[in-house]
């Protein structure tokens, strides 16, 4: 049982919620299967999908189920790494290429981001340039993409989103997201599932663009404390209510200020509306993906 397991395991019985995210997953993948299937060759007509793998858990779930379910010829995966990656972010994404038999490609993207920044007189915070990163490797993907006629794939879990851990139009862009219904210690759930290496599960989460940075000391909290309190409070339960249940008032109030202060990340553009059939306010087309 690996220390993650042990930390779900040692709270289900003493924090509420835990045993309602456990999901069945058998059925939780051949659901996203048919998903992407859907999705990429149904209702979009293509036959290709390309996918950025840096070596990550939730980059690496996505691949991972891409090959299942368009079969591992039909899934691109690129690296692109700037300066500050690690060589490990590197490693783990060749490694996943190599367990699926997925293409992987390799884009640098330093000179492009470096390019952009130069004509910056001050000195550019690292949380800056990490913004112009996940957007510049939403170029790569997106252009490889139209090279390929291929769909590009989100590997955004819910954690990231409702938290707003995440650059607007960089991780967000891709048209299809298998995991956005997913918590993060939900992903690592599903990724231990598919067999996805163990040194890519284990090891702390992070963006990697920044040295020395991970998720849940940028967070102030971990996920599986925040995965907990987001349920509940998706779930119609009050900061009190959820305080009477054993999270700590400072918890609480980090994941709801984060849901709260990015709701706008979340929603299309704003648009100004001046007829009864505005784009995204009135006119949404229906999905109805029973069969």
């Amino acid at each position: 049982m690996s220390w993650r397991d042990n930390i779900i395991h040692a709270t289900r019985h003493e924090l509420p919620f835990a045993a309602e995210m456990e999901l069945d997953w058998d059925l939780t993948t051949h659901w996203l299967e048919e998903f992407l299937r859907d999705e990429v060759r149904v209702r979009r007509g293509f036959e290709r999908a390309v996918v950025g793998v840096s070596g990550g858990v939730d980059s690496s779930v996505t691949a991972y189920l891409a090959a299942r379910a368009l079969g591992p010829d039909a899934v691109y995966g690129y690296r692109m790494p700037y300066e500050s990656s690690s060589q490990a972010s590197l490693d783990h994404a060749q490694l996943v290429a190599d367990d699926l038999g997925i293409h992987l490609e390799t884009h640098p993207i330093t000179n492009a981001v470096d390019g952009l920044l130069k004509h910056d007189e001050d000195e550019v915070p690292g949380h800056r340039v990490g913004n112009v990163c996940a957007r510049m490797r939403m170029i790569v993907l997106f252009d490889q993409a139209f090279k390929l006629r291929a769909l590009p794939l989100g590997t955004g879990n819910k954690s990231e989103r409702m938290l707003g851990y995440f650059t607007w139009h960089g991780d967000d862009a891709p048209p299809i997201n298998p995991l956005g219904d997913l918590y993060k210690t939900q992903v690592w759930g599903l990724a231990r599932h598919l067999g996805v290496p163990s040194d890519i599960v284990e090891k702390p989460a992070t963006a990697d663009l920044i040295r020395g940075q991970t998720d849940e000391s940028d967070l102030g909290i971990t996920y599986v404390k925040a995965d907990l309190i987001l349920h509940g409070l998706l779930s119609g339960y009050t900061p009190v209510q959820l305080a009477d249940r054993g999270f700590s008032p400072e918890e609480i109030e980090v994941v709801r200020s984060r849901v709260d202060a990015t709701h706008w990340k979340r929603q299309l553009p704003t648009t100004a509306m001046l007829s009864d059939t505005a784009i995204g306010e009135y006119y949404l087309r229906p999905v109805d993906y029973v069969r």
